[in-house]
This record gives C-alpha cells, structure tokens and sequence, in this order.
C-alpha cells in the first residue's frame, strides 16, 4: 500500500505531497534508531524493541520463560486475566536519556509501585545519583547568550549589543546534551568540586512531583558562575557493587576505562544569569525537577531564609532561544567569523549600495549598515524572527534605518523595496530549517525567487557555495551503525538484520548530520570539491551531476564520507561549515564546532570483526536535482589492496 506524506522541502522552501511506502516511517525510524550503539555499551542493561524481542527470546530458547508485552508499562494489566498474572517481586527498566529523567522514567516508576510490582521489591538499576559541577566557561556561555558584537568602520568602532530581554532570559528549558570529554579543559574553569545533588531508590516508592535539592559548598576559586556540567550514574545492585557512570574523564575513578557512548551523554546547564562568587565563600546550589525536566540555579543565602527556592521551569520569552539553538548562538558570537564577513563585505559594498538580507535571524543587516550601505532590507518570514531583529534593532537605535521585511521571498513586490533595485543580495546563508548542510542551499531558491528585484550589475554574496568530502576513520561513531552480533550471550542477529533491512529501504544512500567536533576522526584522503552551486545565476533548470574518484592516501578502516559546504563570500574569501584547517598529518580533523556535517556510512566497514582492508579508492556518483532541492548520492568503496594479491 503506499501513502501521501506532506513535507516543508528545508532546500526550495516549498511544501511537497510524496508517495511513500505505508511502512516508511517505521524503516526510518530504526534505521535511524543506533539501537547497536546501546548494545555494544557493555555496561548497560538493555530492553530491545519488542518487535524483535520474541524473536530474539525464540531463538535464544527462552520462549518458555520470557513474555513479551507490546504495550506502553502504565497499560499492562495485572490479574488471572491480565498481562501479567501477579505483581513482579524484581522491576528491571531503562527508562533514562542524558538527563536521565527526561524519557519520563518518574511517572513510570511511579505507576509500576503502584500498580505493578510488589512492596519492597528489588530493582535493576537499583539507584541513580545525579551530579553538578559550576564552571566558569565563556564558550559555553556563548551558547546562552548574545555577546557585544564589535564592528570597525570608517567612522570607528561599532558595537552591537543585545537587547535588555535577551541578557535578562532565562533561556531555554531543554538541556544541551553533548560528549562533555570533547570540550577541552582550557575551556572553563572549575568552581566546585563534583557535587552529588540527589538520588532516586528505583526499589522504593518514586515520586514524579516537583522537587528542589540544595547543596552547600564553597568556590574553589573566585569567577563567574555561568554554566553546570551534570551527569549522573547508577548502581545495579543495593551494595553498589556494580555501577555504570557518566562521568567526563576528569571526573571519572578510572579514566582508562572510560566508556564510549552516543545514548547517553553529559548535560550542560546554563544558569539564569551568571553570578559573582568569591573562593571559600559558601553558596548554594539548587536543583529543580519536575516530572521530565531539571534546571539549576545558584543561591547566596541559606535557602530556609529564601523565598525564591522553588523557582518554575525557565521559559524563553525573547525569542532568541526559541528561533537559535546553541550551535547558532556560538556561530553569531564567533567574531573572527564577523570578522570574515566584515572583510568581505568592505569589498562589494559601496556608498549606494541597496542590500537586502536573506538569512534567518542574522546580523548581517547590521554589518552593512555600519560599514555604509545607503539603504538595507531583511526578510524575515517567520513572525518569532520578526520580533526578534526588531528588538536587536531598537536596543542599537537602528528601528529607523533598517527595514525589516516579514513576508516569504517568493512573495517580495517592488513597493515592499519602496521601487528600488537591490544591488547587494546578502545571505550567511543560515536557516532554522536547515537540517543537512546543503539545505542552506535555499538562499540560492530565493535568490532565484527575488531574481527580478535585483538591479543591473547587482552583486550576490556569498556568490557560490562548493559541496566537499573526506573519507574518514571515526574513533568511536561508527558503533552507532555498527551490527552487534551477540550481547551478553544473546544472539541478536535479528535485530541487526531488521536495522539492515531498514537501512536499505532508504538510508544506506543518505547522509545524516552529526556535529563531528564532538566525534573525533581521521581523514584518510584529501578533502574533495564535490558540486558548486553558482548564486550569480539563478537555479537551473536541469541536473548538475557530478562523477569521479576520491584517493585514500593514508592508512584506516574508511566507515564513511563527511560532506560540508564551503561558501564563497568572494573570489578571495570562503567560509566553511566543515574542515577549519587541513588534516594534520596523521590526518586528525578540526571540524567547524557551530555546524553539523553529513555523514554517509559504508555498511562493508562498520562491522568491528572486519578486517582493515586497504581500500585505495572511493568512487561516487553525487547529483543535484533541482526541482526538488535534494542532492542523492553513492559512494562505493574500491581497489581493495586484497583483489590485487
């Protein structure tokens, strides 16, 4: 049977109806799943889905003492008629995400004491405890808030600064879950010691009700307190005898023996604002949860003399944390890349310059306006970015000298350029829509879109965009891809068939996006220029088409291809979302820390059983279709250095 699937097209901007496979969302759903990830976590207790569990349970010859219910637990029944036929004496659960509350493991708990096991029953994991440590750590707070952007003009310095409601927000609810071992300590400054903050006995009744827990300490050095790095572990069994941990390598008993994991991982917190503290001056740190969320705040008196110790759920109300996730906030305080743009645009601005902007949220705007621009516009379709660049606009007193445009580009008429002509088409680009680096590749639709609104001789920056690749050798991401076999003496051959299988419905030929600076890799070739996507012409009719070879020039097992856009402010001035500089020479890779890449794995190489292989080449077919906005593509490894022995 198939189906009609509406989707927003993140490349063209248009909504598209497809024919898909009735079942497609379920293949996408466990290609994309990386249920081998958590299996090949060998401290980790493990409930595989239950589409495969009877099968696995069949053939593992366990049929005649596992019962698998597919149900949701607060729907399992209990009684001569029910699911279950009694109470269960031991409760054996994974309910937790890097937060380890955040998959509703609360109510959970809570539902089966009251309904489904016995009192004083045992469970596996039978304790959790919650860490924090208080840093100090202005590139981790740069992805919180919106720093003071310098500008140098002809008539001196420029500063932009946020508005008052976006130093004052508390900032998004949702924690940032990251690989935390990947952050360099030269990145923030301890203010704490490592602090448990509370524990739950999964053995005992567990309440999902809000809750807030102190912990007193004194600052290990004066600073700011800005950020809490959190994370969490858990005793299997009531000696605690056997533990799984999450903690970063600083803070780990035997950093050798360190776990790999993409399931779990370390939370970072961001508090309200950032505060003053004093080395050996007691504070108070405060942990606040909810039935699916925790937050942090920080408190200087003794919290029985302070009214204020149960503050709710932080919410946004500037519009900034709801329109830039974190990654986007770093990128618009990076300043050596306002730098970049700065120089580009002293280049192709002139005294008359008419420019308008194309990109979501961005301060470009203000960057040509102080670099001299005779008159600047900026689209900004959605109503939250709209709200958002008016009250960066009033806060630098420019509500008056910029225009802001809030309409989607194909929808652009002349009187909304006031009958003028656009000489400077403007775009980073960046879109919130963008999921895939190529998706940004929408300025060059609404370049093509505003076409007839662009004055004679009219200049578009960036003025192209190349597609790269690198083959590379991942340290540890290839496991999220990679089959298990056997876990703990249960054969699960199945279930990696299933993943197979759904991987080849579709995403076997797809790339999916990965902040690699958080995954370290080698290059085993040179970055190669894939496409280029011309932005002085409008999109074309027809497909570009691109076909060759990649030549692996060091030696590694290659899981797979990184692809990143470059764009070309100017012939002499580039931007990369990817590569920041060549490969060292064991090829390790510095990859741009604001941008997600794509990866596209080869199946052959994922298995850890492989052997290494000498793959000499990587040949791909990669094509760009215009009328979809969509590139597909097909790398194949070849000349293995076995077929010529």
């Amino acid at each position: 049977m198939r189906i009609f699937c509406g989707r927003a097209n993140p490349t063209t901007g248009s909504v598209e109806w497809l024919e898909e496979d009735e079942h497609y969302d379920y293949h996408q759903e466990i290609a994309r799943s990386s249920y081998a990830d958590m299996l090949h976590d060998k401290d980790r207790v493990f409930k595989p889905m239950a589409d495969a569990a009877v099968k696995i349970v069949e053939k593992n010859g366990f049929s005649d003492k596992i019962k698998v219910i597919n149900k949701h637990s607060t729907e399992v029944t209990v009684g001569p008629d029910g699911d279950m036929p009694c109470r269960a004496n031991i409760l054996i659960t994974e309910l937790f995400d890097t937060e380890l509350i955040g998959e509703g493991a609360l109510p959970s708990y809570e539902h089966a004491h009251r309904h489904l096991v016995q009192e004083n029953c045992e469970a596996v994991p039978h304790r959790a405890t919650i860490y924090a440590q208080l840093v100090e750590s202005r590139r981790m707070w740069s992805w919180n808030k919106l720093f003071p952007i310098r500008v140098q003009t002809s008539h001196g310095e420029q500063v932009i600064v946020p508005p008052s409601e976006v130093e004052q927000c508390p900032g998004a609810p949702s924690v940032y879950d990251i690989q935390l071992n990947q952050v360099s300590p030269t990145d923030f400054t301890v203010l704490s010691n490592v602090l448990p903050m509370f524990s739950v006995d999964f053995s005992k009744q567990v309440s999902s009700s809000a809750a807030c827990h102190i912990r007193q300490f004194e600052p290990l050095a004066s600073g700011r307190a800005q950020v809490v790095l959190s994370w969490w572990d858990i005793e299997m069994d009531p000696e605690g005898k056997i533990k799984c941990t999450m903690a970063p390598f600083w803070a780990h008993s035997d950093p050798k023996e360190l776990q790999w994991r993409d399931h779990w991982m370390q939370c970072v917190y961001f508090l309200p604002q950032e505060e003053p503290v004093i080395q050996g001056s007691a504070v108070f740190l405060v942990a606040h949860h909810d039935d699916y969320c925790v937050w942090y705040s920080l408190q200087r008196t003794s919290p029985e003399k302070n009214e204020s110790i149960h503050p709710g759920r932080p919410v946004c109300d500037c519009q900034a944390h709801l329109l830039w996730n974190r990654p986007r906030f770093g990128e618009i305080n990076d300043q050596d890349r306002t730098d970049q743009y700065i120089q580009a645009l002293r280049t192709v601005l002139k005294s008359d310059s008419v420019c308008l902007c194309v990109s979501d949220g961005s301060l470009l705007s203000m960057l040509a306006h102080h670099l001299g621009a005779e008159q600047v516009f900026t689209i900004e379709s959605s109503a939250a970015s709209h709200r958002l660049m008016k009250k960066i606009f009033k806060a630098n007193h420019l509500e008056d000298k910029i225009n802001i445009i809030e309409k989607r580009p194909e929808l652009l008429t002349s009187a909304d350029l006031e009958g003028k002509k656009v000489s400077l088409l403007l775009g980073e680009p960046f879109f919130t829509t963008s999921l895939l680096p190529w998706h940004n590749l929408f300025f060059w639709y609404v370049r093509t879109a505003v076409d007839q609104h662009l004055g004679p001789g009219a200049v578009v920056m960036p003025q192209a965009a190349s597609l790269y690749a690198l083959v590379v050798e991942f340290r540890d991401l290839w496991r999220i891809r990679s089959p298990c076999g056997d876990c703990e003496g249960f054969d699960v051959h199945i279930m990696d068939d299933m993943i197979k299988r759904a991987l080849d419905f579709r995403e076997s030929k797809e790339a999916e996006p990965h902040p690699l600076w958080e995954y370290p890799c080698r290059g085993l070739s040179e970055p190669q220029q894939i496409l280029t996507f011309d932005f002085r012409q409008p999109v074309p009719p027809q497909p570009v088409r691109a076909e060759g070879s990649i030549e692996l020039r060091r030696p590694g097992k290659s899981h797979g291809v990184v692809l990143w856009m470059e764009y070309h402010l100017t012939q002499d001035s580039t931007v990369s979302t990817g590569l920041l500089k060549p490969a060292e020479d064991k090829g390790d890779c510095c990859w741009n820390p604001h941008c997600k890449q794509a990866v596209y794995f080869f199946s052959t190489t994922l298995d850890p059983s492989a052997p290494l292989g000498g793959s000499r080449t990587v040949s791909y077919t990669v094509e760009f279709h215009p009328h979809t906005g969509d590139i597909t593509m097909d790398f194949t490894l070849s000349d293995t250095l076995e077929d010529e022995h």
